[in-house]
């Protein structure tokens, strides 16, 4: 009994959603946001996935390049399901250590980071602001 749980078990997918970012996001409450970024994966859209036989190889992530200003976003997700169709169709999950390593190298490229820019409940935090957040 015990071996057909393990195998029902590893055959569900993984969910690329955070609960708790959702819920900061829905109550636009920028604390509770903080909290979740800390303690949480995030979603963020990929060029290409990074290859399944590679685990710590997490792919290439997605930014947005404003053509007119050439400014440089970041864009994250509370739920796979509310990244817009137009952008690349993969997805990586990332965890706080990541999102962190990640705002710090790109710094001084990324203007602002986008959390569900298409909704339902879209907020706009520049990097630096991330960045305390995740080392509080």
């Amino acid at each position: 009994m015990a071996g057909k749980a393990r195998k029902k078990a590893a055959a569900e997918p993984l969910e690329f959603r955070s609960q708790a970012l959702a819920e900061a996001l829905e109550r636009q409450d920028i604390a509770a946001v903080a909290l979740a970024l800390r303690h949480g994966n995030t979603v963020v859209p990929l060029v290409k996935p990074g290859p399944r036989d590679k685990p710590l190889d997490g792919g290439e992530v997605w930014m947005y390049r404003d053509p007119s200003t050439g400014d440089v976003a970041l864009l994250l997700f509370s739920d796979a399901v509310n990244k817009p169709e137009n952008l690349p169709p993969g997805v990586g999950l990332q965890s706080p250590a990541w999102l962190k390593s990640f705002l710090k190298r790109y710094e001084s490229t990324i203007t602002t980071v986008f959390l569900d820019i298409a909704g339902p409940h879209p907020m706009q935090a520049p990097p630096s602001e991330l960045l305390r957040a995740l080392e509080a």
